[in-house]
């Protein structure tokens, strides 16, 4: 039995955010229904655009989970896992050393013997199951309250960038079913990504995490602003 794999892939797959929204989580973590970019981007003044409509667009969930804020501080939620990713492989190895010896001695065993055994493997493997749910809504709660965080801020930097250059829409390109409208096309020249992601860490001030790899997308998508 491998149960604790459920968790080690949850944390694991939060190194790539597009990733953790096809993980199958018991208490997946909520992303607010008005999130504050959003709010802030939807009361934020409008001009009327006296020209052409100036269109952008940018791939949200990239922006926020490539910032070398959200790289440091994902880190940081990495490490604070890391000893109950251990104690859970630890359990679930131990489930699958005793399955085994019941299974090679089960024949020598008597019939009392026999179910004294299956009783301890099947409490340890209810409290591998406990701990493995317990362990993945703490650490989807911390992701979660570390993706609103820093996706408000960023939501900040995009609505002031596309304002300091003159966009009149911007588009969120992030590959997710929950997103609207979906971009079928869009020419790089539109994509305004990295210019946020840069404008976003110059504004920081965060070094760049040294030999991070960077994440892409998770397990929760970041609430992009609405307009």
């Amino acid at each position: 039995m491998k149960c604790s794999s459920v968790l080690t892939a949850s944390l694991i797959l939060v190194s790539a955010l597009a990733a953790t929204a096809q993980t199958a989580a018991s208490h997946p973590a909520q992303t607010p229904a008005a999130h504050p970019a959003a709010r802030a981007a939807a009361t934020a003044p409008v001009p009327s655009p006296s020209g052409p409509v100036k269109v952008a667009v940018i791939a949200f969930q990239a922006a926020v989970s490539q910032t070398n804020e959200f790289q440091r501080d994902f880190a940081v939620v990495q490490k604070k896992y890391e000893p109950r990713r251990t104690q859970l492989k630890s359990l679930s190895d131990d489930v699958d050393t005793l399955t085994k010896q019941l299974q090679a001695q089960s024949a020598t065993l008597s019939d009392a013997q026999r179910s004294e055994r299956a009783h301890a493997i099947d409490v340890k493997k209810k409290q591998l199951d406990r701990d493995t749910q317990d362990a993945q809504t703490d650490f989807q709660t911390d992701m979660q309250e570390v993706i609103n965080r820093i996706a408000t801020k960023v939501g900040d930097v995009m609505t002031s960038y596309a304002n300091q250059h003159g966009y009149t829409l911007v588009i969120d390109a992030s590959p997710s079913q929950q997103q609207s409208p979906l971009v079928l096309y869009a020419h790089e020249s539109l994509d305004i990504t990295r210019a946020v992601i840069d404008a976003y860490n110059e504004k920081s001030g965060v070094a760049a995490p040294a030999a991070a790899a960077p994440a892409e997308a998770p397990d929760a998508p970041a609430p992009a602003p609405k307009h």
